[in-house]
């Protein structure tokens, strides 16, 4: 990979956090989980390893049932209590066996759990995409200087959209109607 352009080949989506107890508190909730579904969505149909962490489950409840919804059966969904994802062994080592380098990355919250797994994400030599209309924070300045830090320590800014032509890379995809779809 020379470009920072995301390619279905070397790309697997990580969905971090998005449980129930704290939707209700999250700045711009529905964006959030609006555009998480359309990832799930587009990640399912180009066949993307889809990777959910879950934060004290216990505590703070399971994935969002909207997204639990339309994620596919081959979907992993690891718990953890460390803020960053790859603190956790078996969320280490799996994303690890996905053999992807390019990591789309959504969920919440921008400035503990999503900036402290892109740092440790950059820091073992993955390429994580920031997909910032699916990321959010309890507080929108908090958001804000979560994507800032992330991006100015090299993770890639993104969007919904963005993300999804860059994996089709051509009109002629044979996936580009359904997936145009999904944004419209």
């Amino acid at each position: 990979m020379t470009h920072r352009l995301l390619n279905s080949k070397h790309s697997a989506l990580l969905i971090v956090d998005i449980q129930e107890k704290f939707l209700p508190v999250v700045w711009e909730s529905d964006r959030l989980v609006a555009n998480t579904r359309i990832l799930i969505e587009a990640a399912a149909k180009l066949e993307l390893p889809i990777l959910v962490s879950e934060q004290y489950p216990k505590g703070l409840g399971h994935t969002a049932e909207a997204l639990l919804s339309v994620l596919p059966e081959s979907a992993v969904t690891l718990t953890k209590s460390a803020f960053g994802c790859l603190e956790d062994f078996g969320m280490k080592t799996h994303l690890a066996s996905l053999q992807r380098k390019q990591i789309i990355v959504c969920g919440i919250e921008a400035h503990v759990c999503v900036n402290q797994t892109v740092h440790q994400l950059l820091a073992a030599g993955y390429e994580p995409h920031l997909i910032q209309d699916a990321i959010s924070s309890r507080v929108e300045a908090n958001y804000r200087i979560g994507l800032q830090k992330m991006t100015q320590s090299g993770a890639v800014p993104s969007c919904v959209e963005m993300a999804l032509f860059e994996l089709m890379q051509d009109a002629a995809h044979p996936l580009f109607k359904p997936l145009q779809q999904l944004i419209k």
